[in-house]
């Protein structure tokens, strides 16, 4: 897969508004996350980039499922999430992409293992966050 990794917008600075965005999701509040960085990825020209905010946004939507336990959401969603989000790793925007993608790809898979009728069972008090820094990108 090409990586967009190398895009010189990957070493831009996430916005205040980016960063609200993962605080958001950090806190558990996707649905949130999803409004604020949805106006962040219709406001922006650059296709290449619209699709790393999408990447992002959907796995917080993808988590969103899994706290209200619609397996079927989950799995097509945070799915989809981590797919967009694969091309931009290892990093972009101060954004450790690889880290997100890892701890995302870990709940898909224990989610898959215990299948819609044990969905409940999954402890969702340790959930991927969105690590980040605004220096050195």
């Amino acid at each position: 897969m090409a990586t967009l990794a190398n895009n010189p917008r990957c070493r831009d600075h996430p916005t205040a508004q980016m960063i609200h965005a993962f605080e958001q999701f950090n806190r558990g509040e996707y649905w949130h996350q999803h409004e604020t960085l949805e106006l962040v990825w219709r406001a922006e020209q650059d296709e290449v980039i619209r699709n790393f905010y999408k990447g992002i946004l959907q796995v917080g939507v993808g988590l969103h499922h899994l706290t209200r336990r619609n397996y079927n959401g989950v799995i097509k969603v945070l799915g989809r999430g981590i797919n967009y989000l694969q091309p931009y790793a290892p990093r972009c925007m101060g954004v450790d992409v690889q880290r997100l993608i890892d701890e995302a790809t870990r709940v898909l898979e224990q989610v898959r293992a215990l299948g819609s009728d044990r969905i409940a069972e999954l402890d969702i008090q340790e959930l991927p966050k969105v690590h980040y820094d605004t220096e050195g990108v």
